[in-house]
């Protein structure tokens, strides 16, 4: 009997998932991906990005997807706002570049305001402790396009220019909207201004 409790205390544990986001203080890992900025392919490096301030990096399950496009259209808006602060906004997902180029692009998402980034095979948030999920066959976008790449849960770093992380914030957890996770950083990063 003893045995098959610990048996299923084990199969219990090992079914949960094993990831926690990053938290406040912890160093934020370096990382350089191709990216995409108004439909232009470069490679994004963290490293260089935080010698001009700090950073947000947002994660997000897919372009052209109902919480991604609002979280994608708030920060174009607020866009501005980030640059006056003095951060750098960077999207990061596992679409393939090709798609980021057309969702970096559009004008009704990230408009050319900010660039996202490929993390086709979730390596990037791995290295943040984030979950990756395998998407659902036959999944669509909102263009109707069919998904076929994993999920990155939905998490928010905001990073100083030590590459300490100042702040994470998670829909999983602090249940936030897209919108939110653009609000509460900007806050982070004016107030780091001030």
């Amino acid at each position: 009997m003893k045995r098959l409790l610990v048996g299923a205390l084990l199969a219990s544990a090992l079914a949960l998932p094993a990831f926690a986001a990053l938290k406040m203080g912890e160093k934020a890992p370096d990382f350089s991906a191709p990216a995409s900025l108004a439909g232009k392919e470069f490679k994004f490096l963290l490293k260089e990005a935080l010698k001009k301030g700090p950073a947000v990096v947002y994660f997000y399950p897919s372009a052209y997807t109902q919480g991604c496009n609002i979280q994608a259209h708030t920060f174009a808006e607020d866009a501005d706002k980030f640059a006056a602060a003095g951060a750098t906004i960077i999207g990061v997902s596992q679409d393939s570049i090709a798609r980021l180029n057309q969702f970096s692009a559009d004008p009704e998402y990230c408009a050319g305001k900010f660039p996202v980034a490929s993390d086709a095979d979730g390596a990037i948030a791995k290295t943040y402790n984030l979950n990756v999920r395998e998407g659902k066959p036959g999944m669509k976008d909102s263009k109707g396009n069919e998904i076929d790449h994993a999920f990155t849960e939905r998490t928010t770093f905001v990073i100083s220019q030590d590459n300490k992380i100042l702040a994470t914030l998670s829909s999983a957890d602090d249940k936030i909207t897209p919108a939110d996770h653009v609000e509460k950083s900007l806050a982070i990063v004016q107030d780091l201004k001030k």
